[in-house]
């Protein structure tokens, strides 16, 4: 399986990468405020993106575009191939797309530079993330006594 992470520009194969990073903050961003804060912005009665719950850890994907997404957040981030280092844990934050947490994680491959979405993109990734949310709470409605 591939792993991907989606972040911090300049890194090359070889690399590692550590959790624990901050994410990139711009100035203005209602989204960047409240995440630097701890707390999750909610736009139209839907949370987006909170702070990490383990923020010491390194978030992996199966996703690309999931983890492309991440990329864009930076401002221009780079996409990477990672191979996970440490034990790797199921991450239980985002019910929509495979994803673990490592400790750290070795880039073996630079996917895409310098990543920007298209508004088309973005919206794809919307539907997806929306119709993965909806599989994921109907699953824990059909679990529940």
């Amino acid at each position: 399986m591939r792993l991907w992470h989606g972040g911090m520009p300049g890194l090359r194969p070889g690399d590692i990468l550590m959790g624990g990073h901050e994410r990139r903050t711009h100035p203005g961003c209602p989204w960047c405020e409240a995440r630097s804060t701890g707390r999750t912005l909610v736009v139209d009665g839907h949370p987006i993106d909170g702070p990490s719950a383990r923020p010491d850890r390194l978030y992996l994907t199966a996703d690309r575009d999931y983890a492309r997404f991440y990329a864009s957040l930076w401002g221009r981030g780079d996409l990477y191939r990672v191979t996970p280092i440490g034990d790797l844990e199921v991450s239980d934050e985002d019910h929509a797309f495979p994803s673990w947490t490592a400790p750290s994680g070795q880039v073996v491959a630079v996917y895409a530079r310098a990543v920007l979405l298209t508004m088309t993109q973005r919206r794809a990734l919307l539907r997806r993330w929306k119709a993965g949310d909806e599989r994921a709470a109907a699953e824990r409605l059909a679990v529940t006594p």
